[in-house]
């Protein structure tokens, strides 16, 4: 969030300056003692909140407020509360009324803050390294059908290719996350890949798996849950 202060008393500047360090997610761009250089600012800067006195010369706080673009949430700073309701008419975000303390401040600053839309990244999907001989796959975890144990070699069928890896069941298990399950001595499956299944096979993509008969129980379970 990208925030300036207008206020017009330095000490009122400062200690908002102070307070804004115990927010990392909001960004100080400038501060200003003039409404007017203020706005000059704003006409040609990305500002999401304005920190605004009230009593200023020149260019009110609450005339400033008036001119401001839409989006611009602004949280007013004063010692007069006798401009509360006016504050009402331009949806102003807060009223806080000087001295203003760190716990009046945070609170604003936490509701403030907890109406900002999430910019959290998508979770990128997990991915495998499968090294096959001189060559490493990477592979999304997702795109892995089932594995097949063939002597020291596992065979990992995707959706577009079969990769040999030399490799035992119990190393593979511990790089696969927990869609995947060991149905036979020889197989472990990506259970969100299951079609369907029977009394000792399932599908998978057109592709049939063994289910070992000390397995059942569990990979039954496993797939009802």
């Amino acid at each position: 969030m990208r925030a300036i202060i207008v206020d017009d008393e330095p000490k009122a500047i400062a200690l908002l300056e102070d307070y804004l360090k115990h927010f990392s997610s909001v960004k100080l761009l400038s501060t200003f003692r003039n409404g007017l250089k203020a706005f000059e600012f704003i006409s040609s800067n990305e500002v999401d909140l304005i920190f605004l006195d009230i009593n200023m010369p020149h260019l009110s706080g609450m005339s400033l407020s008036k001119m401001l673009p839409t989006g611009i949430k602004v949280v007013f700073t004063t010692a007069y509360s006798e401009y509360a309701v006016e504050s009402y008419d331009v949806k102003a975000a807060d009223y806080l009324l000087k001295p203003i303390s760190l716990q009046r401040f945070g609170q604003c600053m936490t509701r403030l803050l907890d109406q900002q839309p999430s910019t959290s990244p998508k979770p990128t999907e997990p991915i495998i390294h499968i090294k096959s001989g001189a060559e490493t796959h990477l592979v999304p975890i997702q795109d892995c059908l089932f594995l097949k144990k063939d002597g020291n070699y596992m065979h990992y069928q995707t959706t577009t290719q079969n990769i040999m890896a030399r490799q035992t069941i119990a190393e593979a298990l511990e790089v696969l996350d927990d869609d995947f399950i060991q149905v036979h001595k020889s197989y472990i499956v990506n259970l969100k890949r299951v079609n369907s299944y029977g009394t000792l096979s399932l599908k998978i993509e057109g592709f049939e798996v063994p289910i070992g008969e000390t397995f059942v129980e569990r990979v039954k379970g496993k797939l009802k849950s």
